[in-house]
């Protein structure tokens, strides 16, 4: 056992021992109710959701009350293990390159597992008091197909779920069987509020659902479709995965051990369409932004945060830079992300009445530079079938419609591809950590295949390529277009030839 951990556990007991700067819950924790369960209680939502939802329990007085979380891991017992002994507390801590604030964070009353518990979850969400079913279940948990949006029912989970097992294995089927007890028991509708970066993520949540209960029960899809509301959202926060260090570094300011801190940036952003079925937080006090329509400002998200995080994301990975602040710390790097959303991204955005662009733009790249975050590459570059529709090919599809270049764009889909090989430039192999990973190896595999015997590098990639963009569930129907084709083929042939510094180097001299 470590020295941190002999430390007293952090415990409700025990706030009053902490220093002075350190925030804590202000309001009786012990009257506190459930009205929120949320399916993913990982870091971000952490990070996130909850603790604008403790500045919304503070700022209601007694109705802020009836806003608790309990939180779902759909699998692992990992958050449940650290938090349970806490009695849901646990730490935030927001850095900057030059300052750190703490706060406990008390909005969490409980967290389940539901491989263990899986009744339990299922009737929390058939609890009258429950008014809201959120989820940070990541992309590749709404069982979709990223090019469209709609259900995949071919996926393993849904599959299973839909063969009646006896217990729910996705986000999806956990829903819909919980939903199925609201209304078997006439309880009221609730909201379904997706926070993780998909597109129109309320309204893809809404597609998966209904489809899943339609081939159910058509009665609960009448009843769901009816009654339920799923707002949009877009989310925005730098939550990286804590490590021993973050643990260590908190439970040394803390005086006590808290297992499982979180940390984040201080930039913070929620928008969220104001549709919701049986009540809400007041959010706002904590800095939320209620809209009518939040899809200007998903795709704003979406584009230049996401789209350049990944983008450093498989070029560090590539190259050997294993954070995004050692990534943008790279002058031809620095230089390619800044002309990248400057020159092809932004001028894709929708109109966003009231914003700045260039001003948030150029917000961005001193986010990135954050060194007190450690971003790992490798964690950002996870499951890149589900973000680079909505990331990168969204934005090309734009400009190809436009008549417009896009070579920057093409060089992020391109380090993608080459990411897929599985090795860096040093030949250090890695995992591809993707739920579509078999299918992309089987298309790369045959890419080469159909290849070996070109020998000119411009028709080699071209071919490998249009055989790679045939893969639909990503692609759609980009194969399709020559231009898009040879663009791409043109970059990847650029970074097989001169690495991640070297094709940087040249699309930088380029006008």
């Amino acid at each position: 056992m470590s020295d941190i951990e002999q430390l007293p556990r952090l415990h409700p007991g025990r706030l009053a021992a902490l220093p002075a700067a350190v925030r804590r819950p202000g309001y009786p924790r012990d009257r506190l109710r459930a009205g929120i369960v949320h399916l993913g209680i990982g870091a971000f939502h952490r990070g996130h959701q909850a603790e604008i939802t403790e500045a919304a329990i503070e700022a209601a007085g007694e109705d802020g009350l009836r806003w608790g979380i309990v939180g779902v891991s759909l699998r692992r017992p990992d958050t449940r293990d650290a938090l349970k002994p806490q009695d849901g507390l646990y730490t935030l801590a927001l850095r900057s390159a030059t300052a750190q604030t703490l706060q406990v964070v008390g909005a969490v009353l409980d967290v389940l597992v539901a491989e263990e518990d899986p009744e339990v979850v299922l009737d929390r969400i058939a609890h009258r008091d429950t008014h809201i079913v959120s989820l940070t279940v990541t992309e590749k948990g709404y069982c979709h197909d990223p090019a469209t949006g709609e259900l995949n029912r071919q996926d393993r989970g849904i599959v299973e779920d839909l063969s009646g097992a006896t217990h729910p294995v996705t986000a999806i089927g956990y829903l819909a069987r919980g939903l199925a007890r609201r209304m078997e028991r006439g309880l009221g509708p609730v909201t379904l509020l997706s926070c993780d970066n998909l597109a129109a993520n309320g309204d893809t949540l809404r597609r998966v659902l209904l489809a899943f209960c339609a081939q159910v029960d058509p009665a609960l899809h009448d009843w769901v479709a009816a009654r339920c509301t799923f707002p949009n959202t877009m989310v925005d926060r730098i939550v990286p995965r804590t490590t021993p260090d973050d643990v260590a570094q908190v439970s040394g300011a803390l005086g006590l051990y808290d297992a499982w801190p979180v940390v984040g940036e201080p930039f913070f952003q929620w928008v969220i369409e104001d549709r919701f079925a049986a009540g809400r937080p007041q959010w706002e006090a904590g800095g939320a932004q209620f809209v009518a329509e939040a899809r200007p400002f998903e795709v704003l998200k979406h584009r230049l945060v996401n789209g350049s995080q990944s983008m450093m994301a498989y070029m560090g990975v590539l190259a050997g830079w294993p954070t995004t602040d050692r990534v943008i710390a790279q002058p031809a790097v620095h230089t390619f992300i800044a002309d990248t959303m400057a020159r092809e991204t932004q001028p894709t955005l929708p109109p966003l009445p009231g914003l700045d662009v260039d001003a948030y733009r150029a917000s961005l790249l001193p986010r990135f530079t954050n060194p007190a975050l450690g971003h790992r590459t490798r964690q950002i570059a996870m499951d890149g079938s589900q973000k680079i529709p909505q990331r990168l090919l969204a934005p090309i599809r734009d400009r190809l419609a436009a008549g417009q270049p896009f070579p920057r764009l093409a060089l992020g889909v391109a380090a993608w591809l080459h990411f897929l090989r599985g090795y860096d430039e040093a030949g250090n192999a890695f995992p591809i950590e993707d739920p579509l990973a078999p299918a992309l190896a089987d298309a790369m595999a045959r890419a080469a295949r159909e290849t070996e015997k070109l020998f000119d590098p411009r028709t080699r990639e071209q071919a490998r390529v249009r055989i790679i963009a045939g893969f639909a569930p990503v692609f759609g129907d980009l194969a399709q277009s020559p231009v898009f084709v040879d663009t791409v083929a043109a970059q990847l042939e650029m970074l097989c030839a001169y690495g991640v510094t070297g094709a940087l180097g040249r699309i930088n001299g380029a006008a």
